[in-house]
């Protein structure tokens, strides 16, 4: 994760969008939550959280889907702050500013990796110290998805999502398209409508893929559980995907968590870049990003 101090005043973090390359659904526990087994990476798009000093706790949003949180005074990101907070013994006392450039509700972790980042900038801001198991216990009490978004680095969830290992090592210049249709999608209604929740895990993960194409070729042999029942609920997902699918660049085509967002992989960000020019041209009612991975 990449942090930038604008001015001494100002503390910038980027909050990546998290993307499920697959994520088997391999349970139930018996409190409700559901076992996974997934291949996350980061990247494709972001959001961007900027850090001031203040005397109270305030948060203000920005961005092209800043309208959807506008009546959420009490998001994961100030219950993060709180949270942090109350673990150091401080009042929450910060100014921060949300650039919201990911659609909400969209299977790409937004408001847990803005949570993450809150973590991580506060934790900054505050110029305090916490163990590391501390911080992703805060962050798991968020979520299941934040503590991997604490991460935000390529790895291999498990659990209910927070038994992390590293994933493998990525080709530097791969290259994702994401893409949203503008439909909310309601993750307890996905998981809901499952005809199956007690799936195989994913296969052995080689240590390194030396090309996007082996990469593409492994992903083809799993899956994502959640995109039928994602495509019963919004079939446009299923336009998505075939737009993906259609790009002769594209090497693979999935959706990601819950969706609606699904994700086309490129050979080269310059391939995605391309391909994301297209996609826009050709459907101006998307949301559209491009991006490499981490």
């Amino acid at each position: 994760m990449t942090i930038h101090m604008q001015d001494e005043a100002v503390l910038t973090i980027p909050a990546p969008a998290k993307v499920n390359l697959a994520l088997h659904i391999t349970g139930q526990r018996d409190d409700g939550y559901h076992m996974l087994d997934s291949l996350v990476v980061f990247g494709g798009a972001s959001d961007v959280i900027h850090f001031r000093q203040s005397d109270h706790l305030h948060l203000s949003v920005t961005g092209p889907f800043s309208e959807d949180l506008r009546h959420e005074p009490d998001n994961l990101m100030v219950r993060a702050a709180r949270l942090l907070a109350e673990e150091f013994g401080l009042k929450a006392k910060a100014d921060l500013t949300l650039e919201k450039n990911l659609p909400i509700a969209a299977g790409i972790g937004g408001g847990s990796a803005d949570a993450a980042a809150t973590i991580m900038g506060l934790f900054q801001l505050w110029d305090r110290t916490v163990r590391d198991e501390t911080l992703r216990a805060i962050a798991l009490s968020l979520g299941a998805d934040v503590p991997m978004c604490l991460e935000g680095s390529c790895l291999r969830a498990e659990g209910i999502g927070d038994e992390l290992t590293s994933g493998p090592r990525l080709p530097n210049d791969l290259g994702l398209v994401l893409i949203n249709p503008h439909i909310p999608i309601s993750t307890p209604d996905i998981f809901k409508n499952l005809k199956s929740k007690d799936n195989s895990p994913m296969g052995p993960i080689p240590s390194a893929f030396l090309s996007a194409t082996a990469l593409a070729e492994w992903l083809s042999e799993q899956r994502n559980d959640l995109e039928l029942a994602a495509i019963a609920q919004a079939p446009i997902i299923e336009n998505v995907l075939q737009a993906l699918n259609d790009d002769g660049d594209c090497l693979l085509a999935r959706m990601s968590g819950s969706g609606a967002t699904c994700y086309g992989m490129f050979a080269t960000k310059k391939h995605a870049e391309y391909a994301a020019r297209r996609m826009a041209f050709s459907h101006p009612n998307w949301w559209v990003s491009h991006g490499g991975v981490q």
